[in-house]
């Protein structure tokens, strides 16, 4: 999914992370994604920029789109970063400038990885049948060893591992949660689980770790936090596990808290400003902006692909977790 503001800022996708237990409620910055929907953006925050690797964090829906055009984004470029795509409900159409058409759906895990660079597109399929969409966009840095090493890919996942614990059932989407592993390859220690609680339930957690939780459907109540659906709950680090009360619903997001310096602006990741505008002026140098020999041409979308806006008048700095 690209983050399609027209006057994107410079992300430092960074934030000190809590080394001991807390909770930090995180409201939602409501963003239009095109046209034709809107999505709730938790990730980056003006509170909290990083949760381990995870940088990028959009839900979307429940919506009807049944009579709406739905999910319609055009071709467009990412780099140094993996796209995590989650389905609620409904059917995604994806498309890649690697050669793949898949269709994203409830369930399954589908990453795609950047490496140095890669374009995608993606729409709503069928609306008639899947009528209604509702799903979690994310975005994972790649650290500086795997970031130009790896190829660009697209990998999807099904039949991911169930997790049964007491007053609890969900999916472990990347990592391990309770001793249930997923075959997700990940570049950094990262953990992403769905998790469904109808009373009270207490998640085992790696301590080392930096954790939040975004409230898929509620209200639910993490450690005494109220919070609503659609909000996050950051819990810091040095927990061994959390408790949370329903019914609800919601994806945990972890890791090894991320220490390199990077730049998030519009869908790039870099290190640099020399490197963001460089990636920018090759995207959009490309026949009709954006087909060039890094980013490659996706196939089968009909219309044009997206044009990098402009930069913004400021140099932009790489930053660490502190702010």
């Amino acid at each position: 999914m690209s983050n399609l503001e027209r006057d994107p800022h410079e992300q430092s996708c960074s934030a000190h992370p809590a080394l001991e237990p807390v909770v930090e409620l995180l409201e939602p910055r409501k963003v239009w994604l095109g046209r034709t929907q809107q999505v709730r953006r938790l990730l980056p925050h003006k509170e909290r920029r990083m949760v381990g690797a995870w940088c990028f964090v959009d839900h979307y829906g429940p919506d009807d789109i049944r009579d709406q055009p739905g999910m319609w984004v055009p071709p467009h470029p990412h780099s140094s970063l993996q796209t995590v795509s989650w389905l609620f409900e409904g059917e995604v159409l994806h498309r890649d400038s690697v050669g793949n058409e898949a269709l994203v759906r409830p369930g399954e895990l589908n990453i795609m990885t950047a490496g140095p660079g890669i374009a995608h597109a993606e729409e709503s399929h069928d609306q008639r049948a899947h009528p209604i969409v509702h799903g979690a966009q994310l975005w994972v840095a790649l650290p500086e060893d795997a970031r130009n090493a790896v190829a660009p890919r697209f990998d999807q996942y099904d039949g991911l591992p169930a997790l049964e614990l007491d007053g609890v059932r969900g999916t472990v989407m990347v990592g391990e949660v309770g001793g249930v592993g997923s075959p997700a390859a990940s570049y950094t220690p990262l953990v992403g689980a769905d998790l469904t609680v109808d009373g009270t339930a207490t998640v085992p957690l790696t301590g080392e770790y930096e954790y939040a939780v975004l409230v898929v459907d509620g209200p639910v109540t993490v450690e005494q936090q109220r919070a609503a659906g659609g909000e996050m709950a950051y819990l810091g680090c040095g927990r061994d596990s959390f408790r949370f009360t329903g019914p609800g619903r919601l994806l945990l997001l972890g890791g090894e808290p991320f220490a390199e310096e990077i730049v998030m602006w519009w869908n790039f990741i870099g290190r640099s400003h020399d490197e963001i505008v460089a990636l920018r002026n090759e995207w959009n140098a490309g026949p009709d902006g954006g087909s060039t020999e890094r980013f490659g041409v996706v196939h089968g979308f009909t219309g044009g692909p997206l044009r990098a806006p402009d930069l913004p008048n400021t140099h932009l700095k790489p930053r660490g977790r502190t702010r």
